[in-house]
């Protein structure tokens, strides 16, 4: 191959002093004469997720290999959103995004790499990756390390999602220490991104929407044989990537993103595939906003209700034909731009030309959607004049348009605290702020809160609202993302105990019942509390992270 990005590590007389130093790591000269492939892997003894991504790795390089590359593995670090839930690690979690995009932006410029093959599996990892993918512009794919099995409680299929509101159940007295034993020890059988439609999943299925992964990506369990053929013709195919100079920003334009925003609409992803969507449009210089997910709201059906919206799960969804399959239902509406490059080096139209629905039941045919309308809905209102996010596909019916007082807490332990205690009562509105990417700092994710509400059996009659996030394994009423922030002078920040709260998710607003008038004079006597972090990295991303509504970046 011609013009290696590599040869200025690799070649030449002058380079003798860089050869000497991958010789000293036991590379050949026939190594170096090839093209360089960085594999990035983010594997870990501490995340379920990445537990495997050694085994991920290695497939992935043999594949390198096979296609005449020499595979170089690096680093990248991973939170485990479910063990850092509800205490200071969720401050990192966000804010981890941007340390791993700068990483690996750092290792792939530092080294001359002439391609990339990304290997994550989890919440923030995912973007991450993609978003230095995208900045950096090389040959880049994704190889995820695919999703948990759901495990198994009373015959019943159960994950994390049911293990958190399981503690709302003990809480509540509706279950006793064996039944939470039981669950503790059975909702997570094995290695892999949790069941679920939740976060990581829903990013590793976007990664296939938008062209950045083979298809099978987002869908092929962690523990089946075909993750690790996947994973081999990952490496291959990033050779030929490198070989025809396809480069990142070839696949994340603006038509492939819009894909990704229709296949979220479809899956019903997670709310924060929408702080990672606009967080990669970023960083590929695609202009995005919160209006074109409620444009593309608007024209694409809700197919799927994979738990927490329903009782089925990621394999579920990969046995009825997996991405693929929902990307063939929405292309006989004319939803999805056919033309779009992906990483197999065609358009997604020929990448989908066999695929279709093998279980109706799981994806639901395009002409007899679950709504007419996608699963993720946007709100504005005079609380959320910059928008607000909440996963419609995981709201009771009977919580879609709801109306009642506030209850505010300016932390989330203490709205954890007051949920536990029975204080919160059916009708309630829940407020959470100060828990924004600013105020937090670090947007954590407020899953217990819900988790506890839904266990206490109030997610059918509670709603809840944050600056903060939701994790993908929510469910019930969560408004999250409330833009702008109260650290941000938002009007979340106005709020008192009593305020009637109306939210009307079918006509997209949300509003307290007070004049402008009356909010006007409230920040006459506002005083920001101080900020609740105040040294090391948490305290600098806190000044410099962009708002939700623009994907939480750094500036």
């Amino acid at each position: 191959m011609k013009n290696l990005r590599s040869a200025s590590v690799t070649q030449g007389v002058e380079k003798a002093p860089m050869r000497s130093l991958f010789y000293a790591m036991g590379y050949t000269k026939e190594e170096l004469d090839r093209p360089l492939i960085g594999v990035v892997s983010a594997h870990s003894e501490i995340v379920p997720g990445h537990f495997h991504l050694d085994k991920v790795a290695e497939a992935v390089k043999a594949g390198i290999r096979m296609a005449g590359g020499t595979p170089i593995e690096v680093p990248a670090i991973g939170v485990c959103d479910g063990i850092a839930m509800g205490h200071i690690g969720m401050k990192y979690s966000l804010a981890s995004r941007e340390l791993i995009a700068d990483s690996v932006e750092t290792m792939a410029m530092a080294h001359c790499f002439d391609g990339l093959v990304l290997v994550p599996n989890c919440d923030k990892i995912v973007p991450g990756m993609v978003m230095a993918a995208a900045r950096i512009n090389l040959p880049a794919i994704v190889c995820s390390g695919g999703p948990m099995m759901p495990g198994i409680v009373d015959d019943t299929h159960k994950s994390l999602s049911e293990m958190f509101e399981a503690v709302g159940a003990r809480k509540a007295g509706l279950i006793d220490d064996n039944k939470l034993y039981e669950f503790e020890n059975n909702a997570c059988p094995g290695c892999g991104s949790c069941a679920g439609m939740f976060t990581a999943n829903s990013m590793n299925c976007l990664c296939e929407a938008i062209g950045m992964a083979l298809p099978g990506n987002g869908t092929i369990p962690a523990v089946h044989s075909g993750r690790l053929q996947l994973a081999k013709h990952a490496g291959m195919k990033i050779m030929e990537l490198v070989e025809k100079d396809i480069k990142a920003r070839d696949i994340i334009t603006e038509a492939s993103i819009r894909n990704a925003v229709a296949c979220d609409m479809a899956l019903g992803c997670s709310s924060n595939s929408v702080l990672h969507l606009l967080a990669i449009a970023n960083e590929a210089g695609v202009d995005l906003d919160l209006n074109v997910f409620n444009e593309i709201s608007a024209k694409v059906p809700n197919l799927c209700h994979l738990a927490p919206a329903g009782d089925t799960y990621i394999v579920d969804l990969q046995q009825a034909g997996g991405i693929p399959a929902v990307q063939a239902e929405l292309s006989k509406k004319g939803l999805l731009n056919l033309n779009c490059m992906t990483v197999t080096g065609h358009t997604l139209g020929d990448n989908i030309a066999g695929a279709y629905n093998r279980n109706p039941e799981i994806i639901r045919p395009v002409e007899t959607p679950y709504s007419e309308t996608g699963g993720i809905a946007i709100l504005w209102g005079n609380i959320a004049k910059e928008g607000c996010v909440v996963k419609r596909s995981a709201v009771a019916e009977e919580m879609l348009c709801h109306t009642g007082p506030a209850r505010v807490f300016d932390d989330e332990s203490f709205a954890i605290e007051a949920i536990y205690n029975g204080e919160i009562k059916p009708g309630d509105v829940v407020v959470i702020r100060y828990e924004g990417p600013k105020g937090g700092p670090g947007m954590r994710e407020m899953l217990n809160p819900t988790s506890a509400l839904a266990g206490m059996k109030l997610d059918k009659s509670v709603a809840l609202i944050t600056d903060g996030r939701f994790s993908g394994a929510s469910r019930g009423a969560s408004i999250g993302h409330v833009c702008p922030e109260a650290a941000a002078g938002g009007e979340i920040g106005l709020l008192k105990d009593g305020d009637l709260i109306e939210i009307d998710i079918p006509n997209a607003s949300i509003n307290v019942k007070l004049t402008d008038e009356e909010l006007e004079e409230r920040r006459k006597a506002y005083v920001a509390p101080a900020p609740k972090v105040t040294s090391g990295w948490l305290a600098r991303y806190g000044r410099i992270v962009s708002a939700a509504s623009k994907g939480a970046v750094m500036k």
